[in-house]
């Protein structure tokens, strides 16, 4: 190493691309498991194709994992990768676009065959022409390569092969002097059944991690120091593993067991895989036949005293519409989690979407109102689990917790809370059966007074029917009138629970940008570059409750002259806005399955800015 050149970097963002059968999403993760160890900031990007098992070698078959990191705190996986790991013409193609000017490109020419090339659209080879011009190019026969290096394992020459996408992680953990002692553990750990295999992928990894070395064509490898952070213990978390861990600590805190209702469906399944790890914690899950099915047990779960989830995305929410109009009704607490993804319909399953905030604010018959929380990132996910089973419980209300593709699979350092730092969940039933009403009311919250089945002397009625203060249907027009009102009513009181945004910038000026959920990072980083360009009238609200909008909107929105909305959908924020609040507030809107881009941002404020 001493006889090549190290260079100090801030922050680098890259891509490894290939088929969905290269293993880039392994290469990925162990690739950020390392980064996160070695105490850089990050955030990543997992992009899995749409279509199942897509014909290898086709654009549509692409896989690829992005990974931003840093000395300095990271809010997004990259606009532009630094580099990008090619293990075939499709990948090289698919995001040779969005590759910065003189980027890394390390490819893989062994899959540059003919048939290759055709099936990703190529008429020339890009490595012998000149469309590669103004990129550093590395070719590397990564397949020869990783045969050489195992031509003396027992393995066949199908399951070699499969090791790689270890011989191109071993080229990156020397070019960004990594560490590769985390990604050997896992390796003797993942495969311990079959030694030869982890013969093969160690063998492998180290192969390419020496080509690097010795090789004459990296004359530069580069070093990116420590993030400075707080103190204290991290782990590298996704946000479904992190909206997992947030209900187990509700559920401790609240002294309660867990119920997890819930039917299959990318891109929030991992929240069920997670949770049925935890049983030892008093956590049940319940992999239901359907989506009906799934929010029924978790309603019945939250009839029954358990802290209640069910968990799901945007189809799954149109089939849970009617349970979870029941929920309203019979007002029991329930998280109900939507993981939003490309639709409409099946759409695009693996890719993410900010689509379903009409659909969760309105898409119920009658006048159902539910408070809506969104979380802005992987980590955040935590914290958006836990206050929505605060909040269902103090208001005795359904919640839904919004989260999406893109930060339920990315992953980022999260810094481990102690559970005693963590908010009480109070939780009060009734227990004096003399005169009990099962909808009588705490005058402060509107919640209901709820009394556990079985519980002696306290037998009552809910149900779908419209009742009355004692738990009787009613059809007196004036009750249903009262009743509709104070739902309404107690869901507008979450404010005065929940901690209210506040404005970043000042309280008056030119633009106000109002955004929600995971475009934070993007717009984080925006308003920094627009600041450090001079352009100090423009200032920011972040929601994170959606439903109820906040107090802090409504005193600031009207003191500025535009108002500017980054959503991943057509505008549905916007709507709502442009509604409550009666501004002539403006849009900014890409709906590609894919997180927004931070120049983007930058170009819409400063086209408002410009008029």
């Amino acid at each position: 190493m001493s006889e090549k050149q190290t260079k100090e970097l801030e922050r680098v963002t890259i891509r490894f691309a290939g088929d969905s059968g290269d293993g880039m999403q392994l290469t990925g993760s162990q690739f950020t498991d390392t980064t996160a160890l070695a105490g850089n900031d990050l955030i990543t990007l997992p992009d899995y194709p749409a279509e199942i098992r897509a014909p290898a070698g086709t654009l549509y078959g692409v896989s690829g994992f992005q990974i931003q990191f840093s000395s300095h705190p990271v809010h997004t996986p990259g606009d532009e990768p630094d580099v990008l790991v090619a293990m075939n013409p499709a990948a090289l193609k698919v995001n040779l676009k969005i590759l910065r000017d003189n980027g890394i490109i390390i490819v893989n020419t062994d899959s540059f065959t003919e048939r290759n090339l055709k099936l990703a659209g190529y008429e020339t080879n890009p490595l012998e022409d000149d469309s590669l011009k103004g990129y550093q190019v590395f070719p590397v026969k990564i397949t020869t390569l990783t045969r050489e290096a195992l031509k003396d394992s027992p393995l066949k020459l199908k399951d070699k092969d499969r090791s790689k996408n270890f011989f191109a992680l071993g080229i990156t953990y020397w070019l960004f002097t990594r560490s590769m002692d985390a990604t050997l553990d896992w390796i003797k750990t993942k495969f311990k059944k079959h030694p030869e295999v982890v013969e093969a992928n160690i063998t492998a990894l180290n192969a390419g991690y020496n080509f690097a070395h010795s090789t004459e064509i990296f004359a530069t490898h580069y070093r990116i120091s420590k993030a400075k952070k707080r103190p204290g213990t991290y782990r590298n978390v996704t946000g479904n593993e992190a909206t997992a861990i947030g209900f187990i600590a509700a559920a401790m805190r609240a002294d309660k067991e867990l119920f997890l209702g819930s039917y299959p469906i990318t891109p929030a399944s991992d929240i069920l895989h997670e949770l049925s790890k935890y049983r030892n914690y008093g956590v049940k899950t319940f992999q239901a036949e359907d989506e009906i099915a799934g929010i029924g047990s978790a309603l019945g779960a939250s009839y029954a005293g358990d802290v209640a989830i069910t968990t799901t995305s945007g189809p799954g929410i149109a089939l849970k519409s009617e349970f979870m109009g029941l929920a309203v009704m019979t007002e029991l607490p329930l998280v109900i989690v939507n993981v939003q993804r490309g639709g409409p319909s099946t759409g695009l399953p693996t890719k993410t979407e900010q689509a379903d905030l009409l659909q969760v604010l309105y898409g119920r018959n009658g006048e159902a109102p539910i408070p809506v929380i969104a979380a802005d990132s992987p980590a955040d996910c935590f914290r958006a689990a836990y206050e929505a089973v605060q909040v269902a419980f103090k208001y005795t209300t359904p919640v839904v917790m919004l989260s999406d593709g893109y930060i339920a699979n990315g992953a980022e350092p999260w810094y481990l809370p102690k559970i005693e730092d963590l908010p009480e969940i109070e939780i009060e039933y009734a227990t004096n059966p003399e005169n009990y009403s099962p909808y009588s009311r705490d005058p402060k919250t509107l919640a209901r007074h709820i009394a556990i089945p079985g519980t002696p002397g306290m037998e009552h009625r809910i149900g779908g029917l419209e009742k009355d203060d004692s738990g009787n249907v009613s059809y007196d027009p004036d009750n249903h009138d009262r009743m509709i009102r104070l739902r309404a009513e107690k869901v507008q009181k979450v404010n005065d629970f929940v901690k209210q945004p506040q404005i970043d910038g000042p309280e008056k000026g030119d633009l106000l940008i109002v955004s929600w959920g995971s475009t934070y990072g993007a717009v984080f980083n925006a308003i920094e570059e627009i600041r450090e360009k001079g352009k100090n009238t423009v200032s920011w609200i972040h929601l994170r409750w959606i439903n109820p909008l906040p107090k802090t909107l409504g005193k600031y929105i009207h003191n500025f002259k535009k108002v500017l909305v980054p959503e991943i959908n057509m505008g549905q924020l916007l709507r709502v806005i442009r509604a409550e609040y009666l501004v002539d507030a403006q849009g900014f809107n890409k709906v590609r399955g894919l997180p927004l881009n931070t120049h983007d941002i930058v170009d819409a404020i400063e086209s408002q800015l410009k008029g």
